[in-house]
């Protein structure tokens, strides 16, 4: 296979470093990992192998398939929705992994079929997966092995009753079903305080270098940056227009670099005319219509460059969410697979509104 002409430079030590942050705020409670949606798009089986050598013991995952994907990993694995009964086979197989039990069917499968340990799901107040805590005082779980119980925070990004009412009802099922953990805290949930802890915390966005509450913002460093290549350099005389529709028109005769990246590859829309890259450490601003493989960027200021370059592309998950509109969640899950995904120790400093102040591959 050849390189693809468009990679992900991935931070390994931004990442530890973001894990390590939150299981220090976590206080006494172990810190996990939510690895869904493969390693939320940059690929499970490397973020779990640096997060496991960090320390990092627990991971979450949303189906069977991306449980089998960290078979030979050597972790433990929860599996958030639980077991359909498709996945029986596969789950009363699997040696590393559990379900995580969301339903009175889910429960009643897995106790009928002989299954072992088990993590089960409660809802305080989502109304989306989990049994009723009112099912869990008239025994629905007796006799099952439950290794965590778990809730999940419905509101944790913002400051409202809901939360302490929500940990509140979880911890009155403390000691209610023999479960040898209780687990509540998202990445939003770890920031609003231990008493949100319990025993186990399950960030997820934030070890991406997310900052999904005012509290974590400026304490989690980015871990992604995309970078595309050059395909063509031209020039475009003053007054003529660059892609679909002409939507944007050269001032003057403008240097504009055409480069391998596009919408199919996550990199929306909504960064038409807004998104900036940057060349040798000059920032260069997107022009036109990003279009479903390519996008345009203004290089006048980078003489040098030409076709097989590359440009970075500014992607702190906070600043471009800010920039796009788009949440941190679907900028980083978003991204592609067109994408080659190159771990290392990186550096960014690249501010979508300062450009680049450094930028060190290493």
């Amino acid at each position: 296979m050849t390189a693809s002409p468009l990679r992900l430079r991935l931070d390994r030590d931004a990442l530890v470093a973001n894990w390590r942050t939150l299981a220090a705020m976590s206080g006494a409670a172990a810190c996990g990992a939510a690895v869904k949606a493969n390693g939320y798009g940059l690929g499970a089986r490397e973020v779990v192998r640096h997060l496991a050598e960090a320390g990092c013991c627990d991971f979450f995952v949303a189906t069977w398939g991306e449980a089998l994907v960290l078979a030979d990993a050597g972790v433990a694995v929860s599996v958030l929705h639980g077991v359909r009964d498709a996945d029986m086979a596969v789950a009363l197989a699997a040696s590393h992994a559990r379900p995580v039990l969301n339903s009175m069917q889910q429960v009643r499968r897995w106790r009928e079929a002989g299954g072992g340990a088990c993590d089960v799901m409660v809802d305080t107040g989502m109304n989306r997966l989990g049994i009723a805590p009112a099912d869990v005082a008239a025994g629905l779980l007796d006799g099952l092995q439950v290794e965590t119980l778990m809730s999940h925070l419905a509101s944790a990004d913002e400051d409202v009753p809901l939360n302490g009412q929500q940990r509140d009802a979880f911890a009155a099922l403390r000691g209610r079903t023999g479960a040898r953990r209780m687990s509540l805290a998202n990445s939003a949930g770890i920031a609003l305080g231990e008493d949100y802890a319990f025993d186990l915390t399950r960030p997820g966005i934030a070890l991406y270098g997310a900052a999904p509450v005012p509290a974590l913002a400026g304490r989690m460093r980015q871990v992604v940056m995309p970078e595309a290549q050059i395909l063509q350099r031209r020039l475009v005389p003053a007054g003529e227009g660059v892609g679909y529709n002409l939507t944007w028109t050269a001032p003057a005769d403008t240097e504009v670099a055409i480069v391998n990246l596009g919408y199919a590859d996550g990199y929306l829309r909504c960064f038409s005319g807004k998104g900036m890259a940057m060349a040798g450490g000059i920032p260069v601003p997107v022009i036109g219509r990003v279009s479903m493989d390519l996008t345009a960027v203004d290089v006048s200021a980078a003489p040098d460059l030409g076709e097989g370059d590359w440009l970075a592309f500014a992607y702190d998950l906070p600043a471009t969410s800010a920039l796009s509109g788009l949440s941190q969640y679907e900028l980083l899950t978003g991204l592609g697979a067109r994408f080659d995904r190159i771990w290392g120790k990186v550096r960014f400093r690249f501010s979508v509104a300062k450009g680049a102040d450094a930028y060190h591959l290493g």
